[in-house]
């Protein structure tokens, strides 16, 4: 898919990725909706809107950006966004978690000799706080080789309560000092509030999470709507201004964003819809009340073959 600056075309592609995050999620009958809903417009603004120098004819090009997915539970999303960008097929998504399937419930870099690799993919991740010293890492790398290729990491809030991360966040601002400073660092954080089976406030609270990072020396900013393409752009390219120091960019997100039942929801950390589900939750994602469905439908056949695949599997 090409580079675009529209902001209503990087909203749609948004919106069409929900829709196969969903699909995914039903037919694999496990996964991890919620986060990979919060974190899917970040996804989106950072490899088609112009921020991530990425090429997927050639996935190990050297000088590449890299993108880690620390919270590698929600690799749902970043397998939309490669089979949109090209890397494999569409058709592949329908094969997540299942036997035999390269397209892992977390990222798996590492494949048996008789497997591929899945093209776009930087690392296993997923054990969550490791993400982000393996992103120091290519990081620090880059500046030593020399190249000018950037690090893009994200990582959710409640793997912000882990003592590795903040390891990592300790030594980026001051490792490859005083030539190789780590600005060409950018962590994401998905301040979606919710981990695992409850309130991150609940479990162990972060705040004032921002004042954390910039107190490791850290350039640190908000973006207020973690779901608004057009902040995150903003905020992505003032973290490629940022020199002297990494940078990372805090956005307040919504878990499950896009469909009602499973906002702002604990439940739906770690469980996948139903094909019944899965259905509402096309219709929420799209925008379609249910009386203008049919009519949706007859004009979209791209959503008809989606919806007809779950009501396949609603009748087994």
């Amino acid at each position: 898919m090409p580079v675009s600056t529209d902001l209503a075309h990087l909203e749609a592609v948004a919106r069409e990725l929900r829709v196969k995050i969903i699909e995914m999620l039903v037919h694999a009958k496990s996964g991890h909706p919620g986060g990979s809903l919060s974190a899917i417009d970040m996804l989106v603004a950072v490899y088609f809107g112009g921020i991530l120098r990425h090429d997927p004819a050639q996935p190990y090009w050297q000088d590449r950006d890299r993108f880690v997915l620390s919270k590698g539970h929600c690799v749902p999303a970043l397998y939309a966004v490669l089979a949109k960008a090209g890397y494999f097929p569409e058709s592949e998504l329908l094969t997540l978690r299942k036997l035999g399937s390269r397209l892992q419930g977390h990222p798996y870099f590492h494949q048996p000799p008789d497997a591929e690799i899945v093209p776009g993919l930087e690392s296993s991740t997923g054990s969550l706080g490791q993400g982000l010293s393996i992103a120091v890492g290519f990081a620090l790398g880059a500046k030593l080789a020399p190249r000018d290729s950037r690090v893009y990491c994200m990582v959710g809030d409640g793997e912000c309560q882990t003592g590795q991360l903040w390891e990592a966040a300790m030594v980026a601002p001051k490792i490859g000092r005083p030539h190789d400073v780590l600005d060409n660092l950018t962590v994401l954080v998905d301040r979606n509030r919710i981990q695992n089976d409850d309130f991150v406030e609940n479990t162990l609270p972060l705040e004032p999470l921002l004042d954390k990072w910039a107190s490791f020396g850290w350039a640190a900013r908000e973006i207020k709507d973690g779901h608004d393409i057009g902040q995150i752009l903003e905020g992505l390219d003032w973290a490629r201004s940022v020199t002297g120091q990494p940078a990372v960019l805090v956005a307040h997100t919504i878990k499950g964003k896009g469909v009602s039942f499973m906002e702002n929801n604990p439940k739906w950390h770690g469980v996948a819809p139903t094909p019944a589900e899965g259905l509402q939750a096309l219709r929420e994602i799209l925008g379609v009340p249910e009386p203008e469905w049919g009519s949706f439908l007859a004009s979209h056949p791209d959503v008809a073959a989606v919806v007809a695949r779950l009501a396949a599997l609603e009748k087994k």
